[in-house]
Parts: C-alpha cells; sequence; structure tokens
C-alpha cells in the first residue's frame, strides 16, 4: 500500500517550530479549508520534532462525544493489561512520565481514574494534566498538547459549557503557567469564532493558516508524479491546490478524464444541495434559537462568487454565512474576515450552478 505523500510545509512548520522555541504563551489555532493536509502535517512535525518535546496528541475525528465522560475518556490513555484490566504497576507520575513511548494521548492509571472522573468536575482532570506536565517538565522537556478536531466538543454541557472550562485550562497551561504549549486543530472556523467569543480570547491566541498549495507548490507536486505541462494546468485550472483533489488525480489512469468528473461530480452535488432546499427547506440552530433557511438567501450569497473569488464575511447575512460553512461549501477565514468557496472546484462548481439558476 502507498503511502499518502507529503509535500512543501516548510512555512507552516517553520511557523510552529518558532512557536515551539519560546516560552508557552498564547493558544494556536491552526485552521484551514476541509482537505488542507492540516493533521497530515501536524503527523509529519510530531515525526521531526526533538526528543526533548513530549508530544500529547489526541484526535477527536473518530470519538463519539455525547457527555463528559465521553470527553475525558478521549483524552486519557488507560494503561492496560492484554485481558483488557488497568495495569497497577506505575503508581507516580514520574513512573507514568518515564514510561511514555508514544503520542496517543495522556497517560493515567486506575490509581489516578478515580479522581480524574469524581463527580464529573473537569478541575479535576484539567488539575491531574497540570501534575503530570509538572513532571515532564522537571525531566527537562517541554510538554506540547495537540488537540485535532475538537470542535466536537461544541454541544457537551458539563455545569454549564465544556468549551468555556477547556479554554480556560489552555489559558492556564499557556499564558498563566507557562506550562505547556497547546495546539487546537480545526477546519469549523465558526468554532473558532463562537470559543474566540464565550471564552474570552482576545489576546490569549494566535492563527496559523493552512491553507491549499499555491500554484508554484501545486506545479512542483504534480511535477515529481510525473504530470506534463498540460496537466498540470488542467489541474491547477480545475482543483487549484487543493491536495485530497491532487491526489486523485495522481492515481488517475486518465487524467484529464478525471479532472471533468471531479468537476461534474461537485457541480451535481451542489445541484442537489439547493434543490433539496429549495423544496424542502432547511432549518438551523443558533444561540438556542431555530431558525429557517431561505433558499433565496442562499442563492443570493452564492451568486456573489460569480464575479468574485472571495467576500467580506460582514457583508452577509449571518444565518446563510453560518449555513454554507456548515455545509462545507464556504470556508470562512475569522483570521482575514472573509469568506470563500472551500476550493477552487468549489469557485467552479458554484459559478457552473448559480449561472443558470
Amino acid at each position: 500500500m502507498k503511502r499518502t505523500p507529503f509535500h512543501d510545509r516548510e512555512r507552516e512548520i517553520n511557523e510552529i517550530m518558532k512557536i515551539l522555541d519560546v516560552e508557552p504563551s498564547l493558544i494556536t489555532f491552526i485552521y484551514g479549508p476541509i482537505n488542507s493536509g492540516k493533521t497530515t502535517m501536524i503527523s509529519r512535525l510530531i515525526e521531526e520534532l526533538p526528543a526533548d518535546y513530549v508530544v500529547f496528541y489526541i484526535n477527536l475525528r473518530t470519538k463519539f462525544l455525547a457527555s463528559y465522560d465521553d470527553f475525558i475518556e478521549s483524552l486519557f490513555e488507560m494503561e492496560m493489561e492484554s485481558e483488557g484490566a488497568l495495569k497497577k504497576g506505575k503508581e507516580t507520575l514520574a513512573e507514568l512520565v518515564s514510561s511514555i513511548t508514544k503520542v496517543a494521548g495522556i497517560p493515567i492509571t486506575n490509581e489516578f481514574l478515580d479522581y480524574v472522573f469524581k463527580d464529573n468536575k473537569p478541575k479535576n482532570a484539567f488539575s491531574y494534566i497540570i501534575k503530570l506536565f509538572e513532571e515532564v517538565k522537571a525531566t527537562g522537556k517541554q510538554p506540547v498538547l495537540i488537540l485535532d478536531e475538537l470542535q466536537k466538543i461544541g454541544d457537551v454541557k458539563v455545569n454549564g459549557s465544556l468549551i468555556y472550562e477547556l479554554f480556560n485550562f489552555f489559558i492556564d497551561l499557556t499564558k498563566e503557567l507557562h506550562l505547556a504549549h497547546v495546539f487546537v486543530v480545526t477546519s469549523d472556523s465558526l468554532f473558532i469564532e463562537q470559543i474566540y467569543n464565550e471564552a474570552m480570547l482576545q489576546g490569549r491566541c494566535r492563527y496559523l493558516l493552512v491553507n491549499d498549495f499555491d500554484e508554484a507548490t501545486t506545479a512542483a507536486f504534480l511535477e515529481g508524479h510525473g504530470f506534463t505541462d498540460d496537466e498540470k494546468a488542467a489541474a491547477w485550472n480545475c482543483c487549484g491546490g487543493k491536495p485530497v483533489y491532487l491526489l486523485e488525480l495522481i492515481r488517475a489512469d486518465d487524467r484529464g478524464r478525471e479532472v471533468d468528473r471531479l468537476l461534474r461530480m461537485r457541480a451535481g452535488e451542489l445541484k442537489t444541495f439547493l434543490k433539496t432546499l429549495k423544496e424542502l427547506g432547511d432549518k438551523m440552530t443558533m444561540k438556542d434559537e431555530r431558525y429557517d433557511i431561505s433558499y433565496e438567501k442562499i442563492v443570493s450569497v452564492l451568486r456573489l462568487f460569480l464575479d468574485e473569488e472571495e467576500i467580506d464575511m460582514w457583508s452577509i447575512d449571518e444565518i446563510s454565512k453560518r449555513y454554507l460553512v456548515r455545509n462545507n461549501i464556504l470556508f470562512l477565514d475569522p483570521d482575514r474576515g472573509i469568506v470563500k468557496p472551500q476550493s477552487w472546484l468549489d469557485l467552479l462548481a458554484v459559478r457552473e450552478v448559480i449561472a443558470n439558476v
């Protein structure tokens, strides 16, 4: 089985290394359009980090999070025997730290488990993590906490919003204690907007955009896979620099036909989306209120992209903006204050479909 190729994220990785090279002080959001290669980049970064960094990487993508217990269980890596019982060999935090050999959750044994889950209080779990990270720091190493797809906790409640509790804890780890670097990886920029407002993150976070490849990077990537100049131009004009689409072209026997298929498929998906909305309607919840989605307003917003590649995020109504972003048709960049289609292919599909509506 061929491994998915990694290509040129030198700028982004260098930026992260600069962050890691100084004392922790801010939460870092690593964000970007869907399928732009954020998780792949993080995986490569972890592989290349020197041994004096201890990374705790938690990917919530495949986790079912319906409750506080679900979230806490997703954070911790239990020390398990082969028959499924919790190990009892490592009783101190120092012993746990000395046993860390991989980046897969936060290690814990049953000696600490009861305390962490006691009374469903986030502060119990957070105080344990602080003590663990202090032990890591005492060995001369730097703890790094990375949470991927963290937006999945958006609806989890525990004595109020878990988001508020969690990001206050991240502020403690970074700005207050300078104990650990914290990276939050997400494609959901609406989630970033939400927690920026709810968790009072002004002056306590930074943003790092992992975007689709630019034209030069795309051409170099494709050239490395034997594309001719004409094939590179056709790929860029249809797919832009979206890595997931470029990989489809690399694997295709007939690259020209695959370019046509990708655009036809995406345009068909958008037609179905709009047809369903027009005939059946839809609703969306915002701030605990249910709102009807206006087909006419959605089409009106998409019509703006007949002449523009990106637009001011404040120039469109909030319901339509959130609905189109939530359905992965538009991407919101909260740092630049713009919205745009999720990819160049999405832009072409929008233009093709909306021109005939």
